[in-house]
Order: C-alpha cells, then structure tokens, then sequence
C-alpha cells in the first residue's frame, strides 16, 4: 500500500484536509500516524479504507490505483485491509451477540457458506485474542473496556486481513489494559506477518508498536521517519510538543 501525493478536500472547504501526502507501507511492517486533532490522520484512514477517494494523487494498493467505485476492487481490499475503532463501546452492537458481531464481515464478504464455518471463523479469532469459549454466546455489555476491544479486533481478524488500520485502538483505556492491547496487537502483528497503519494522538502508544512514524500537521507530513528517533531528536517544535504532552509518572512520590 502507498499513498503517492494524496490530497483531499471536503466539499466547501477553504483548505486541503491533507496535501501531498506520500508514504510507503510495506508488507509486515507497522507505521505510525500522528498528530492532532484535525490534523488528517481520520482522512488517511478513510483513504485507506477506501471510504473516500483522493482529491489528488493516488493511493495505490497492490500497485493499483484503489478506486472506492470498484465494487470488485473494494471487495478484495475489505477483506484483506480490516479497521479497528477508537471506542469499544459504541463500536459493537449492544444487541448481538459476540459471536455474530465478530460473524458479520464473514457473512457479508461471503467468505463462508455454511453456519458452522461462520462460527468456527468467529471462535477461532476470539480465541486468538485471548477471550474464553463461552463469549461468542454474550452481549458486549458483559465485558470491561479492555475485553471488548479485543473482539473488535477478533472482528477484524475473522477475514484474515493482511492490513489492520487502527484508530486511536488504546486512548478509551486505562494504563494497564492500554499496555495488553498493545502487546496483543504487537503478537499478533508477528505471528500472522499483519501490516498494522495506527493513528494516534499520543505518539508513546505509537513507540509501543511501530517502527516507522508519519508526523502531521494541518494535513502536512512534518516528519517521517524511525520512531526512536523522531522521539529522542524530533526536528520539529510541533514534534516536541506531541512528546511533551505524553503523561508522565512524578519522579518522586510523596
């Protein structure tokens, strides 16, 4: 996946929502995207997922223009690029039951024919993301913050996605369940070889996980480049005042 000089603009907009974007995503590998709100890291998303199609430049998938128009086209990206949301508790169906939740892209992508394939699929990505047996047959109501983000990603795991595409997938969540969630997402991201694109405001989340990060601003690439380093010598002010707004624990407790 890449983005070659993307830009975007929302209808009646005064500015660009992102202008001359350019980035590389290479199989297996993590990126980071991070900035402020308005920033255009829910644009890129959207971009990604084929949700909008650029105002400029092209996203190329596989090495192929991606148009959102494709039916054809954006089938095979639904299956194979996967989201996980911010917020675990307005993103599931208060009303289904886990295993129908985690179901759903199996069913409407069709990738199975009969009911006990579905379920198997369902249970088999529950048990990759640490959950029991039983949860299939609950409600999300039944389970922390923590636990329901990780049936949304067994939700997005079901269709066995080569790209995850993570928003903000720890900011709903204490520091402790923060920590599990990124080290599942980082199992899982080697074990099945995943290409993982997360978007972050907080970029020590983003530290946790990816390798490579993307600094926007105002729907501009201000940096680019490893992660450790963007961190420890960032080039940018804007850069110094995402890392100065990572909470920090008192160096003494009193």
């Amino acid at each position: 996946m890449a983005f070659d000089h993307v830009s975007f603009r929302y209808p009646r907009a005064r500015a660009n929502a992102l202008d001359d974007v350019s980035f590389q995503l290479a199989a297996g590998t993590s990126l980071g995207i991070v900035g402020e709100s308005g920033s255009g890291k829910t644009t890129i998303l959207q971009i990604l997922l084929g949700l909008r199609a650029a105002t400029a430049g092209t996203m190329l998938f596989d090495g192929t223009p991606l148009d959102p128009r494709s039916r054809r086209q954006m089938r095979a990206v639904r299956r194979r690029v996967q989201p996980v949301f911010q917020d675990p508790y307005s993103s599931l169906d208060p009303r289904q039951r886990v295993g129908r939740i985690v179901a759903e892209p199996v069913i409407s992508l069709g990738l199975e024919r009969g009911r006990a394939q579905v379920e198997e699929r369902a249970r088999a990505a529950l048990s990759d993301v640490g959950l029991d047996a039983d949860a299939g047959d609950r409600y999300p109501a039944e389970f922390s913050g923590g636990q329901r983000q990780r049936i949304a990603i067994a939700r997005a795991l079901v269709t066995g996605p080569e790209v995850l595409v993570a928003d903000e997938p720890v900011s709903a969540l204490d520091v402790a369940t923060r920590i599990e969630v990124l080290e599942l997402l980082r199992r899982l991201q080697a074990t099945r070889g995943l290409t993982v694109v997360m978007v972050s405001h907080d970029i020590s989340a983003v530290a946790a996980l990816c390798p490579e990060t993307l600094v926007l601003k105002d729907g501009h690439v201000v940096e680019h480049g490893p992660t450790l380093e963007l961190v420890r010598e960032p080039r940018e002010a804007y850069t110094r005042r995402l890392i100065d707004a990572i909470p920090r624990l008192p160096s003494e407790v009193t």
